[in-house]
């Protein structure tokens, strides 16, 4: 391991968690201006909403690889600096594909950083993953706020959406400068030459079980930030009221996320805590279904506590795996065919919707997906390890 101060590394690691959400986020507050300013059809404005999930999959599947590679900081660098050039670029760019196209490159550095991070945790901080887990998914939850809550103000206060999209780039270049000491003496994620492949994780009951949790919590909260700022609109709220609605779902997970990571490192029954976040989702959604304005406020703050499942599966990547190696593979498959899952989502919620002209069905489906969720959860509380499933396939815990 690197022997750098644990401080630098713990700093390094919160600013690169930082810029993780705003690449994806920040394009929606200011959409409408973005497509009438590039004059953007149809076609692309879905292929535009669609970008992160593709990136997730694609990029997030090789990041292990890269890493073995190159070193697990050099790419984590690059990551950063493939971020910042795509959020400058497109901010400045005059032609759709362009904006397209630079979108994807800084989508690509937010995939293969995202994926990378549990195993940066494993190899930094090995004896406390829950409390650096905690810490990260915090800052996390604090840069999804601010891109959801200041990219409109700073589009107003000059330069319009250009300037509210590109000065995430700016915060991208600051992520960056604590990486730079470290690449000097990087080396592979694992030293080790038995490495844990991409298939086969695929091939092992935690990682079908990862993936699934994974993606089905992730569906959620693309759909939640995806499309309840507009039914918050139809249920009569200004779009200045729902865009905040938006905003504590997205803040209350912020507290929560300090402790819930912690709690289910050190707990013995780790499924009553996955139980009690995962429960939040259908009482919030039940909450929306009675009635989606007056109980707003509470249903804002039911459905944030369920967006905390979040950083309890990144712990979960580390508590199932006993290596650096082992936690990047199973982070990678967890994500990257889990993004698919959730890609899914927003789409089939946005048809549901359209074709029923409410939000009742749409509402109802999503408590529905909610059942499998919660058994995939539990089952990955198991104590189960990664590698010990590679070496025993018939190996289990209960």
């Amino acid at each position: 391991m690197i022997r750098r101060s644990s401080v630098i590394v713990l700093a390094a690691i919160l600013l690169l968690a930082v810029n993780l959400r705003p690449t994806a986020v920040s394009v929606g507050p200011v959409l409408e201006e973005v497509r009438d300013g590039l004059h953007m059809g149809a076609g692309g404005v879905s292929l535009l909403t669609s970008l992160p999930v593709l990136a997730f999959a694609l990029f997030g599947a090789i990041a292990p690889l890269l890493a073995r590679r190159y070193g697990v900081h050099r790419v984590t660098l690059l990551s950063l600096f493939a971020v910042a050039i795509g959020l400058l670029g497109r901010s400045l760019a005059d032609e759709e594909p362009v904006f397209l196209l630079l979108s994807m490159l800084a989508l690509a550095g937010m995939a293969l950083a995202n994926v990378l991070l549990p195993s940066l945790v494993k190899l930094h901080f090995p004896d406390r993953v829950g409390q650096v887990t905690a810490l990260y998914t915090t800052m996390l939850a604090v840069g999804l706020t601010l891109a959801l809550m200041l990219t409109v103000p700073i589009s107003h206060a000059g330069g319009g959406w250009r300037t509210g999209l590109g000065i995430w780039a700016l915060v991208a270049v600051i992520a960056a400068i604590p990486w730079l000491p470290m690449v000097a003496h990087d080396h592979a994620i694992d030293p080790s030459p038995h490495t844990v492949g991409f298939l086969e994780v695929l091939r092992t009951p935690i990682g079908v079980s990862m993936i699934v949790f994974f993606g089905l919590q992730s569906l959620q909260a693309y759909v939640v930030f995806g499309w309840f700022a507009t039914m918050w609109r139809d249920a009569g709220f200004s779009a200045t009221a729902a865009g905040l609605l938006v905003g504590l779902v997205a803040a209350t997970s912020i507290p929560l996320s300090l402790w819930a990571p912690v709690a289910l490192a050190r707990s013995a029954r780790p499924r009553r805590i996955l139980l009690c976040f995962m429960i939040c989702y259908p009482i919030g959604y039940a909450a929306l279904l009675i009635d989606p304005h007056r109980l707003a406020i509470p249903a804002a703050l039911l459905i944030g506590a369920g967006t905390v499942v979040f950083p309890l599966v990144l712990v979960l990547i580390n508590l199932r795996s006993r290596t650096p190696a082992g936690t990047a593979a199973l982070s990678s498959v967890a994500q990257s065919v889990g993004y698919l899952i959730a890609g899914i989502g927003p789409f089939a919620i946005g048809l549901i919707h359209e074709h029923t002209g409410g939000w009742t069905w749409p509402l109802c489906v999503l408590i529905v997906v909610c059942v499998p969720q919660t058994v995939v959860g539990l089952m990955c509380g198991r104590p189960v390890y990664v590698e010990d499933q590679l070496r025993d396939p018939a190996r289990t815990a209960v």
